[in-house]
Protein backbone atom coordinates (compact mmCIF):
# COMPACT_ATOMS: atom_id res chain seq x y z
CA UNK A 1 0.00 0.00 0.00
CA UNK A 2 1.38 3.40 -1.04
CA UNK A 3 0.26 6.32 1.15
CA UNK A 4 0.99 10.00 0.48
CA UNK A 5 -0.20 13.33 1.84
CA UNK A 6 -1.33 14.62 -1.56
CA UNK A 7 -1.93 12.91 -4.91
CA UNK A 8 -1.94 15.12 -8.02
CA UNK A 9 -3.24 13.73 -11.30
CA UNK A 10 -1.82 15.77 -14.18
CA UNK A 11 1.42 17.67 -14.82
CA UNK A 12 0.41 21.04 -16.28
CA UNK A 13 1.07 24.45 -14.75
CA UNK A 14 -1.77 24.25 -12.18
CA UNK A 15 -0.50 20.86 -10.97
CA UNK A 16 3.11 22.03 -10.68
CA UNK A 17 2.15 25.30 -8.98
CA UNK A 18 0.17 23.45 -6.31
CA UNK A 19 2.93 20.86 -5.93
CA UNK A 20 5.60 23.53 -5.39
CA UNK A 21 3.66 25.16 -2.56
CA UNK A 22 2.69 21.84 -0.96
CA UNK A 23 6.09 20.20 -1.17
CA UNK A 24 7.52 22.34 1.61
CA UNK A 25 5.66 20.26 4.22
CA UNK A 26 3.75 17.52 2.37
CA UNK A 27 4.70 14.24 0.71
CA UNK A 28 3.38 14.83 -2.82
CA UNK A 29 3.16 12.47 -5.79
CA UNK A 30 2.25 13.50 -9.35
CA UNK A 31 0.86 11.10 -11.96
CA UNK A 32 0.83 11.77 -15.67
CA UNK A 33 -0.28 9.27 -18.30
CA UNK A 34 2.51 10.31 -20.67
CA UNK A 35 5.58 12.49 -20.18
CA UNK A 36 5.73 15.32 -17.66
CA UNK A 37 5.86 17.89 -20.49
CA UNK A 38 2.93 16.42 -22.43
CA UNK A 39 0.32 19.01 -21.49
CA UNK A 40 -1.57 21.98 -22.87
CA UNK A 41 0.39 24.21 -20.51
CA UNK A 42 3.69 23.25 -22.13
CA UNK A 43 2.31 23.95 -25.60
CA UNK A 44 0.79 27.32 -24.67
CA UNK A 45 1.97 29.99 -27.13
CA UNK A 46 -0.05 32.76 -25.54
CA UNK A 47 1.23 34.48 -22.44
CA UNK A 48 0.04 35.37 -18.97
CA UNK A 49 -2.38 38.26 -18.55
CA UNK A 50 -1.81 40.50 -15.54
CA UNK A 51 -2.39 44.18 -14.77
CA UNK A 52 1.23 45.09 -14.03
CA UNK A 53 1.74 48.16 -16.22
CA UNK A 54 1.63 51.51 -14.45
CA UNK A 55 -1.45 52.72 -16.33
CA UNK A 56 -3.26 49.40 -15.94
CA UNK A 57 -5.34 48.19 -12.97
CA UNK A 58 -6.85 44.88 -11.90
CA UNK A 59 -10.34 46.39 -12.21
CA UNK A 60 -9.78 47.01 -15.92
CA UNK A 61 -8.59 43.42 -16.36
CA UNK A 62 -11.70 42.34 -14.42
CA UNK A 63 -14.00 44.38 -16.67
CA UNK A 64 -12.44 43.06 -19.89
CA UNK A 65 -12.79 39.49 -18.63
CA UNK A 66 -16.42 39.96 -17.61
CA UNK A 67 -17.30 41.41 -20.99
CA UNK A 68 -15.54 38.63 -22.92
CA UNK A 69 -17.24 36.04 -20.68
CA UNK A 70 -20.72 37.41 -21.52
CA UNK A 71 -21.14 38.31 -17.82
CA UNK A 72 -21.59 34.65 -16.95
CA UNK A 73 -18.49 34.89 -14.72
CA UNK A 74 -18.55 34.50 -10.93
CA UNK A 75 -17.44 38.03 -9.89
CA UNK A 76 -15.82 37.28 -6.53
CA UNK A 77 -13.74 34.45 -8.00
CA UNK A 78 -12.71 36.67 -10.90
CA UNK A 79 -11.75 39.43 -8.49
CA UNK A 80 -9.40 37.01 -6.74
CA UNK A 81 -7.83 36.10 -10.08
CA UNK A 82 -7.28 39.60 -11.42
CA UNK A 83 -6.22 41.09 -8.07
CA UNK A 84 -3.54 38.48 -7.44
CA UNK A 85 -2.13 38.38 -10.96
CA UNK A 86 0.55 41.05 -10.54
CA UNK A 87 1.72 39.54 -7.26
CA UNK A 88 2.06 36.06 -8.76
CA UNK A 89 4.10 37.43 -11.67
CA UNK A 90 6.36 39.37 -9.30
CA UNK A 91 6.88 36.25 -7.20
CA UNK A 92 7.83 34.19 -10.27
CA UNK A 93 10.31 36.80 -11.51
CA UNK A 94 11.86 37.07 -8.05
CA UNK A 95 12.37 33.29 -8.12
CA UNK A 96 14.15 33.58 -11.47
CA UNK A 97 11.50 33.22 -14.17
CA UNK A 98 12.42 35.37 -17.16
CA UNK A 99 9.77 37.04 -19.31
CA UNK A 100 10.47 38.85 -22.58
CA UNK A 101 11.71 42.43 -22.29
CA UNK A 102 12.19 45.37 -24.63
CA UNK A 103 15.68 46.66 -25.46
CA UNK A 104 15.43 49.18 -22.64
CA UNK A 105 14.75 46.47 -20.07
CA UNK A 106 11.02 47.02 -19.58
CA UNK A 107 8.69 44.05 -19.84
CA UNK A 108 7.52 43.58 -23.43
CA UNK A 109 3.76 43.56 -22.89
CA UNK A 110 1.45 42.48 -25.70
CA UNK A 111 -2.25 42.92 -26.45
CA UNK A 112 -4.50 39.98 -27.30
CA UNK A 113 -8.16 39.34 -28.04
CA UNK A 114 -10.66 40.96 -25.67
CA UNK A 115 -8.08 43.01 -23.76
CA UNK A 116 -8.25 46.78 -24.10
CA UNK A 117 -4.67 47.20 -22.83
CA UNK A 118 -1.27 45.65 -23.41
CA UNK A 119 -1.01 43.37 -20.37
CA UNK A 120 0.20 40.02 -21.74
CA UNK A 121 3.63 38.75 -20.68
CA UNK A 122 5.42 36.26 -22.93
CA UNK A 123 8.51 34.10 -22.58
CA UNK A 124 10.56 32.99 -25.57
CA UNK A 125 8.26 34.90 -27.90
CA UNK A 126 5.50 32.35 -28.43
CA UNK A 127 6.80 29.67 -26.04
CA UNK A 128 5.47 30.97 -22.71
CA UNK A 129 4.05 27.62 -21.63
CA UNK A 130 7.30 25.82 -22.38
CA UNK A 131 9.21 28.41 -20.37
CA UNK A 132 6.92 28.23 -17.35
CA UNK A 133 6.72 24.43 -17.25
CA UNK A 134 10.48 24.03 -17.62
CA UNK A 135 11.02 26.58 -14.86
CA UNK A 136 8.55 24.88 -12.50
CA UNK A 137 9.91 21.38 -13.15
CA UNK A 138 13.38 22.61 -12.28
CA UNK A 139 12.09 24.07 -9.02
CA UNK A 140 10.39 20.77 -8.16
CA UNK A 141 13.42 18.61 -8.84
CA UNK A 142 13.97 16.19 -5.93
CA UNK A 143 11.02 17.72 -4.04
CA UNK A 144 8.13 15.60 -5.36
CA UNK A 145 7.73 12.20 -7.01
CA UNK A 146 6.64 12.49 -10.66
CA UNK A 147 5.40 9.21 -12.11
CA UNK A 148 5.24 9.20 -15.91
CA UNK A 149 3.37 6.78 -18.20
CA UNK A 150 0.92 5.72 -15.49
CA UNK A 151 -2.70 6.57 -16.18
CA UNK A 152 -5.26 7.44 -13.52
CA UNK A 153 -8.11 4.97 -14.00
CA UNK A 154 -10.61 5.83 -11.27
CA UNK A 155 -10.80 7.54 -7.91
CA UNK A 156 -10.95 5.40 -4.78
CA UNK A 157 -14.03 6.32 -2.78
CA UNK A 158 -14.98 5.45 0.81
CA UNK A 159 -18.25 6.66 2.36
CA UNK A 160 -18.51 9.52 -0.11
CA UNK A 161 -14.90 10.66 0.37
CA UNK A 162 -12.07 10.43 -2.13
CA UNK A 163 -9.15 8.60 -0.52
CA UNK A 164 -6.91 7.97 -3.51
CA UNK A 165 -6.65 6.71 -7.05
CA UNK A 166 -6.46 3.50 -9.03
CA UNK A 167 -3.80 3.63 -11.75
CA UNK A 168 -2.74 1.43 -14.61
CA UNK A 169 0.77 1.00 -16.01
CA UNK A 170 1.59 0.56 -19.69
CA UNK A 171 2.19 -3.15 -19.00
CA UNK A 172 -1.33 -3.53 -17.61
CA UNK A 173 -0.29 -3.57 -13.94
CA UNK A 174 -2.97 -2.09 -11.66
CA UNK A 175 -1.89 -0.05 -8.65
CA UNK A 176 -3.64 1.86 -5.88
CA UNK A 177 -2.35 4.95 -4.10
CA UNK A 178 -3.90 6.53 -1.01
CA UNK A 179 -3.96 10.08 0.34
CA UNK A 180 -6.36 12.23 2.37
CA UNK A 181 -6.18 14.76 -0.48
CA UNK A 182 -6.36 14.23 -4.25
CA UNK A 183 -6.08 17.01 -6.83
CA UNK A 184 -7.34 16.59 -10.40
CA UNK A 185 -5.34 18.76 -12.80
CA UNK A 186 -5.69 16.79 -16.03
CA UNK A 187 -6.74 19.64 -18.33
CA UNK A 188 -9.77 19.72 -20.60
CA UNK A 189 -10.94 17.48 -23.43
CA UNK A 190 -9.90 19.05 -26.74
CA UNK A 191 -9.28 15.67 -28.34
CA UNK A 192 -12.97 14.87 -28.50
CA UNK A 193 -12.91 17.19 -31.56
CA UNK A 194 -11.23 16.63 -34.94
CA UNK A 195 -9.55 20.03 -35.04
CA UNK A 196 -7.89 21.04 -31.78
CA UNK A 197 -4.90 22.90 -30.40
CA UNK A 198 -4.65 20.44 -27.51
CA UNK A 199 -1.97 17.89 -26.72
CA UNK A 200 -3.08 14.36 -27.81
CA UNK A 201 -3.22 13.29 -24.14
CA UNK A 202 -6.12 15.66 -23.41
CA UNK A 203 -9.13 13.32 -23.61
CA UNK A 204 -11.18 14.43 -20.59
CA UNK A 205 -9.89 11.73 -18.23
CA UNK A 206 -9.95 13.64 -14.95
CA UNK A 207 -13.35 15.18 -15.61
CA UNK A 208 -14.87 11.76 -16.39
CA UNK A 209 -13.24 10.25 -13.30
CA UNK A 210 -14.65 12.98 -11.07
CA UNK A 211 -18.12 12.58 -12.59
CA UNK A 212 -18.10 8.82 -11.95
CA UNK A 213 -17.00 9.50 -8.36
CA UNK A 214 -20.02 11.75 -7.75
CA UNK A 215 -18.48 15.21 -8.13
CA UNK A 216 -20.65 18.01 -9.49
CA UNK A 217 -19.79 19.36 -12.93
CA UNK A 218 -21.00 22.59 -14.50
CA UNK A 219 -20.89 24.71 -17.68
CA UNK A 220 -19.96 21.72 -19.84
CA UNK A 221 -21.69 23.28 -22.87
CA UNK A 222 -19.07 26.03 -23.03
CA UNK A 223 -16.23 24.84 -25.28
CA UNK A 224 -14.01 27.58 -26.64
CA UNK A 225 -12.89 27.25 -30.25
CA UNK A 226 -9.71 29.09 -31.14
CA UNK A 227 -10.21 30.90 -34.46
CA UNK A 228 -6.71 30.43 -35.88
CA UNK A 229 -5.30 26.92 -36.08
CA UNK A 230 -2.85 26.36 -38.94
CA UNK A 231 -4.54 24.27 -41.60
CA UNK A 232 -3.16 22.20 -44.44
CA UNK A 233 -4.42 19.18 -46.37
CA UNK A 234 -7.55 18.78 -44.26
CA UNK A 235 -5.59 18.70 -41.01
CA UNK A 236 -4.61 21.20 -38.34
CA UNK A 237 -0.90 21.30 -37.60
CA UNK A 238 -0.56 23.83 -34.81
CA UNK A 239 -1.90 26.96 -33.18
CA UNK A 240 -1.35 30.53 -34.34
CA UNK A 241 -1.36 32.72 -31.25
CA UNK A 242 -3.64 35.74 -31.33
CA UNK A 243 -0.63 37.72 -30.18
CA UNK A 244 0.05 37.92 -33.92
CA UNK A 245 -3.19 39.84 -34.35
CA UNK A 246 -2.13 42.02 -31.46
CA UNK A 247 0.95 42.93 -33.51
CA UNK A 248 -0.97 43.81 -36.67
CA UNK A 249 -1.96 40.53 -38.38
CA UNK A 250 -5.51 40.34 -39.71
CA UNK A 251 -7.95 37.79 -41.10
CA UNK A 252 -8.95 37.81 -44.75
CA UNK A 253 -10.53 35.53 -47.31
CA UNK A 254 -8.99 34.40 -50.59
CA UNK A 255 -10.08 37.53 -52.47
CA UNK A 256 -8.51 39.81 -49.87
CA UNK A 257 -11.59 40.93 -47.92
CA UNK A 258 -10.92 41.57 -44.20
CA UNK A 259 -13.60 39.38 -42.66
CA UNK A 260 -13.68 41.00 -39.18
CA UNK A 261 -14.36 44.54 -40.35
CA UNK A 262 -17.84 45.64 -39.26
CA UNK A 263 -18.30 42.54 -37.08
CA UNK A 264 -17.01 43.91 -33.76
CA UNK A 265 -15.55 47.14 -32.44
CA UNK A 266 -12.22 45.41 -31.76
CA UNK A 267 -12.18 43.88 -35.29
CA UNK A 268 -9.47 41.18 -35.35
CA UNK A 269 -8.96 41.43 -31.57
CA UNK A 270 -12.59 40.66 -30.76
CA UNK A 271 -13.25 37.88 -28.22
CA UNK A 272 -12.47 34.40 -29.49
CA UNK A 273 -16.07 33.18 -29.80
CA UNK A 274 -16.95 36.02 -32.17
CA UNK A 275 -13.83 35.59 -34.30
CA UNK A 276 -14.21 31.79 -34.42
CA UNK A 277 -17.84 32.02 -35.61
CA UNK A 278 -16.91 34.58 -38.26
CA UNK A 279 -14.12 32.34 -39.60
CA UNK A 280 -16.42 29.29 -39.44
CA UNK A 281 -19.19 31.02 -41.40
CA UNK A 282 -16.71 32.17 -44.06
CA UNK A 283 -15.44 28.61 -44.48
CA UNK A 284 -19.02 27.31 -44.63
CA UNK A 285 -19.51 29.57 -47.63
CA UNK A 286 -16.67 27.77 -49.36
CA UNK A 287 -14.12 30.55 -48.84
CA UNK A 288 -10.68 29.81 -47.42
CA UNK A 289 -9.55 32.05 -44.57
CA UNK A 290 -6.01 33.31 -44.11
CA UNK A 291 -4.14 35.22 -41.45
CA UNK A 292 -2.25 38.03 -43.16
CA UNK A 293 1.02 38.60 -41.28
CA UNK A 294 2.53 41.17 -43.65
CA UNK A 295 2.30 43.92 -41.00
CA UNK A 296 3.97 41.90 -38.23
CA UNK A 297 7.50 43.14 -37.62
CA UNK A 298 10.28 40.63 -36.95
CA UNK A 299 7.89 37.69 -37.35
CA UNK A 300 10.55 34.95 -37.23
CA UNK A 301 12.22 36.40 -34.13
CA UNK A 302 9.12 37.29 -32.14
CA UNK A 303 7.18 34.15 -33.02
CA UNK A 304 9.79 31.42 -33.47
CA UNK A 305 7.45 28.48 -32.81
CA UNK A 306 4.87 29.63 -35.37
CA UNK A 307 7.61 30.49 -37.86
CA UNK A 308 9.09 27.00 -37.47
CA UNK A 309 5.67 25.39 -38.02
CA UNK A 310 5.08 27.46 -41.14
CA UNK A 311 8.53 26.73 -42.56
CA UNK A 312 8.29 23.03 -41.80
CA UNK A 313 4.95 22.72 -43.61
CA UNK A 314 5.61 25.20 -46.39
CA UNK A 315 2.80 27.53 -45.33
CA UNK A 316 4.24 30.91 -46.29
CA UNK A 317 1.66 31.35 -49.03
CA UNK A 318 2.61 34.40 -51.09
CA UNK A 319 5.08 35.12 -48.32
CA UNK A 320 2.55 36.32 -45.75
CA UNK A 321 -0.78 34.41 -45.86
CA UNK A 322 -1.29 31.56 -43.38
CA UNK A 323 -4.33 29.25 -43.91
CA UNK A 324 -6.35 28.91 -40.70
CA UNK A 325 -9.49 27.24 -39.34
CA UNK A 326 -11.22 27.17 -35.91
CA UNK A 327 -10.51 24.30 -33.53
CA UNK A 328 -11.36 23.19 -29.99
CA UNK A 329 -9.06 25.02 -27.62
CA UNK A 330 -10.35 25.28 -24.04
CA UNK A 331 -13.09 23.65 -21.97
CA UNK A 332 -14.56 26.46 -19.92
CA UNK A 333 -16.75 24.08 -17.92
CA UNK A 334 -15.55 21.18 -15.82
CA UNK A 335 -15.49 20.00 -12.22
CA UNK A 336 -17.35 22.58 -10.15
CA UNK A 337 -14.82 24.13 -7.75
CA UNK A 338 -14.52 27.24 -5.64
CA UNK A 339 -11.55 29.61 -5.75
CA UNK A 340 -9.68 27.26 -3.39
CA UNK A 341 -10.13 24.22 -5.63
CA UNK A 342 -12.65 22.53 -3.34
CA UNK A 343 -15.21 20.31 -5.09
CA UNK A 344 -18.48 18.76 -3.89
CA UNK A 345 -16.58 15.57 -2.93
CA UNK A 346 -14.64 15.53 0.33
CA UNK A 347 -10.94 15.05 -0.16
CA UNK A 348 -11.11 15.96 -3.86
CA UNK A 349 -9.80 19.21 -5.35
CA UNK A 350 -9.67 20.41 -8.95
CA UNK A 351 -7.48 23.09 -10.57
CA UNK A 352 -6.68 24.40 -14.02
CA UNK A 353 -8.76 23.59 -17.07
CA UNK A 354 -10.26 20.48 -15.44
CA UNK A 355 -11.96 22.78 -12.91
CA UNK A 356 -14.78 25.24 -13.45
CA UNK A 357 -14.34 28.11 -11.00
CA UNK A 358 -16.52 30.48 -13.01
CA UNK A 359 -13.74 32.98 -13.70
CA UNK A 360 -14.00 32.61 -17.49
CA UNK A 361 -17.77 33.03 -17.75
CA UNK A 362 -19.10 31.72 -21.05
CA UNK A 363 -15.96 32.48 -23.07
CA UNK A 364 -12.36 32.67 -21.86
CA UNK A 365 -10.45 35.83 -22.63
CA UNK A 366 -6.93 35.36 -24.01
CA UNK A 367 -4.07 34.44 -21.65
CA UNK A 368 -6.16 34.06 -18.51
CA UNK A 369 -5.68 30.27 -18.42
CA UNK A 370 -2.03 30.32 -17.34
CA UNK A 371 -2.92 33.02 -14.81
CA UNK A 372 -5.73 30.82 -13.45
CA UNK A 373 -3.28 27.93 -13.11
CA UNK A 374 -0.87 30.08 -11.12
CA UNK A 375 -3.35 31.86 -8.84
CA UNK A 376 -5.73 29.00 -8.07
CA UNK A 377 -2.99 26.38 -8.04
CA UNK A 378 -1.41 28.41 -5.25
CA UNK A 379 -4.69 29.05 -3.43
CA UNK A 380 -5.63 25.37 -3.59
CA UNK A 381 -2.32 24.47 -2.01
CA UNK A 382 -2.85 27.06 0.73
CA UNK A 383 -6.26 25.61 1.59
CA UNK A 384 -4.85 22.06 1.74
CA UNK A 385 -2.05 23.22 4.03
CA UNK A 386 -4.65 24.74 6.34
CA UNK A 387 -6.62 21.48 6.44
CA UNK A 388 -5.26 19.06 9.02
CA UNK A 389 -7.47 16.14 7.96
CA UNK A 390 -6.05 12.71 8.77
CA UNK A 391 -7.32 9.41 7.42
CA UNK A 392 -6.62 5.73 7.90
CA UNK A 393 -6.57 3.47 4.85
CA UNK A 394 -7.20 -0.17 4.07
CA UNK A 395 -6.65 -2.13 0.86
CA UNK A 396 -9.64 -1.76 -1.44
CA UNK A 397 -11.02 -4.18 -3.95
CA UNK A 398 -12.79 -3.08 -7.10
CA UNK A 399 -15.81 -5.05 -8.25
CA UNK A 400 -18.42 -2.46 -9.20
CA UNK A 401 -19.59 -2.41 -12.80
CA UNK A 402 -19.54 -5.03 -15.52
CA UNK A 403 -17.03 -5.28 -18.32
CA UNK A 404 -18.00 -3.62 -21.59
CA UNK A 405 -20.21 -5.95 -23.57
CA UNK A 406 -20.62 -3.98 -26.79
CA UNK A 407 -18.10 -2.62 -29.26
CA UNK A 408 -16.79 0.86 -28.59
CA UNK A 409 -16.28 3.39 -31.40
CA UNK A 410 -12.77 4.47 -32.29
CA UNK A 411 -11.49 7.87 -31.25
CA UNK A 412 -11.64 9.39 -34.72
CA UNK A 413 -15.31 8.53 -35.09
CA UNK A 414 -16.11 10.33 -31.83
CA UNK A 415 -14.03 13.35 -32.87
CA UNK A 416 -15.58 13.63 -36.31
CA UNK A 417 -19.14 13.38 -34.99
CA UNK A 418 -18.54 15.90 -32.20
CA UNK A 419 -17.08 18.36 -34.70
CA UNK A 420 -20.04 17.90 -37.04
CA UNK A 421 -22.83 17.97 -34.45
CA UNK A 422 -21.53 19.88 -31.40
CA UNK A 423 -19.06 22.33 -32.88
CA UNK A 424 -18.79 26.08 -33.34
CA UNK A 425 -22.46 26.44 -34.33
CA UNK A 426 -25.09 24.07 -32.91
CA UNK A 427 -28.78 23.28 -33.28
CA UNK A 428 -31.34 21.04 -31.60
CA UNK A 429 -31.50 18.34 -34.26
CA UNK A 430 -27.73 17.87 -34.45
CA UNK A 431 -27.47 17.78 -30.67
CA UNK A 432 -30.25 15.17 -30.38
CA UNK A 433 -28.63 13.08 -33.11
CA UNK A 434 -25.32 13.18 -31.24
CA UNK A 435 -26.98 12.28 -27.95
CA UNK A 436 -28.72 9.28 -29.53
CA UNK A 437 -25.50 8.10 -31.12
CA UNK A 438 -23.55 8.34 -27.85
CA UNK A 439 -26.19 6.53 -25.82
CA UNK A 440 -25.91 3.35 -27.85
CA UNK A 441 -22.59 2.70 -26.09
CA UNK A 442 -21.93 1.59 -22.51
CA UNK A 443 -19.61 4.08 -20.83
CA UNK A 444 -20.83 5.00 -17.35
CA UNK A 445 -21.36 1.90 -15.23
CA UNK A 446 -18.42 -0.18 -16.40
CA UNK A 447 -15.41 -1.59 -14.55
CA UNK A 448 -12.71 0.81 -15.71
CA UNK A 449 -9.90 -1.46 -14.54
CA UNK A 450 -11.02 -4.20 -16.92
CA UNK A 451 -10.26 -1.96 -19.91
CA UNK A 452 -7.11 -1.32 -21.90
CA UNK A 453 -5.64 2.19 -21.79
CA UNK A 454 -7.10 2.85 -25.25
CA UNK A 455 -10.55 1.70 -24.11
CA UNK A 456 -10.30 3.85 -20.96
CA UNK A 457 -9.59 6.93 -23.08
CA UNK A 458 -12.49 6.12 -25.41
CA UNK A 459 -14.80 5.67 -22.43
CA UNK A 460 -13.71 9.01 -21.00
CA UNK A 461 -14.17 10.68 -24.38
CA UNK A 462 -17.68 9.25 -24.66
CA UNK A 463 -18.50 10.48 -21.15
CA UNK A 464 -17.36 14.08 -21.65
CA UNK A 465 -18.86 14.18 -25.16
CA UNK A 466 -22.20 13.15 -23.70
CA UNK A 467 -21.91 15.76 -20.94
CA UNK A 468 -21.10 18.52 -23.44
CA UNK A 469 -23.89 17.45 -25.79
CA UNK A 470 -26.64 17.10 -23.20
CA UNK A 471 -25.64 20.35 -21.48
CA UNK A 472 -25.81 22.09 -24.87
CA UNK A 473 -29.33 20.71 -25.34
CA UNK A 474 -30.36 22.19 -21.99
CA UNK A 475 -29.12 25.72 -22.77
CA UNK A 476 -31.67 27.03 -25.25
CA UNK A 477 -29.94 30.33 -25.96
CA UNK A 478 -26.66 31.57 -27.38
CA UNK A 479 -24.17 32.71 -24.78
CA UNK A 480 -20.44 33.23 -25.27
CA UNK A 481 -18.79 30.17 -26.78
CA UNK A 482 -22.12 28.28 -26.89
CA UNK A 483 -23.92 29.34 -30.07
CA UNK A 484 -27.18 27.78 -31.25
CA UNK A 485 -28.50 28.74 -34.67
CA UNK A 486 -32.03 27.83 -33.52
CA UNK A 487 -31.70 30.11 -30.44
CA UNK A 488 -29.37 32.88 -31.70
CA UNK A 489 -30.19 35.36 -28.95
CA UNK A 490 -29.16 35.54 -25.29
CA UNK A 491 -31.99 35.25 -22.80
CA UNK A 492 -32.57 38.15 -20.45
CA UNK A 493 -31.90 37.00 -16.92
CA UNK A 494 -30.54 38.09 -13.60
CA UNK A 495 -27.40 36.40 -12.36
CA UNK A 496 -25.63 33.28 -13.51
CA UNK A 497 -27.75 30.37 -14.73
CA UNK A 498 -25.79 27.13 -14.68
CA UNK A 499 -26.60 23.48 -15.24
CA UNK A 500 -25.15 21.24 -12.54
CA UNK A 501 -24.36 17.72 -13.70
CA UNK A 502 -24.17 14.81 -11.27
CA UNK A 503 -24.07 11.06 -11.82
CA UNK A 504 -27.26 10.69 -9.79
CA UNK A 505 -29.20 11.99 -12.83
CA UNK A 506 -31.83 9.28 -13.19
CA UNK A 507 -31.31 8.24 -16.80
CA UNK A 508 -29.51 9.53 -19.84
CA UNK A 509 -32.76 9.39 -21.79
CA UNK A 510 -34.39 11.85 -19.36
CA UNK A 511 -32.08 14.67 -20.43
Amino acid sequence: MKIYDVIIIGSGLAALTAAKRLSSTKNVIIFTKSGSKDSNSYQAQGGVAAAIAGEDHWEQHFTDTMKAGAYHNIPNHLEQLTKQGAGMIAELMEAGMEFDREKGGNLDLAQEGGHLRRRILHAGGDATGKGLISFMLERLKDRVSIIENEVGADLIMENGRCIGVWTKRKNGEIRQYFAPTTIIATGGCGWVYTYTSNDPTITGDGIAMAYRAGAELTDMEFVQFHPTLLYKGGKTIGLVSEALRGEGAFLQNRIGQRIMEGVHELTDLAPRDIVARTVFKEIQKGREVFLNISHVKNFSRRFPTIHWLCTRHGLHRDGHLLPVTPGAHFLIGGIKANDYGETSVKGLYAVGEAACTGVHGANRIASNSLLEALVFGNQTAERILEDGTQHSFSICTRSDGPSISNILPDKQEIRDKMSEKVGVVRNHQDLRDMKDWLEQFEFLHVNQLSLSEEQMEVRNMLTVSWLITTSAIKREESLGSHFRSDFPFTLKKQGRKEFIRHISEKTMAAI
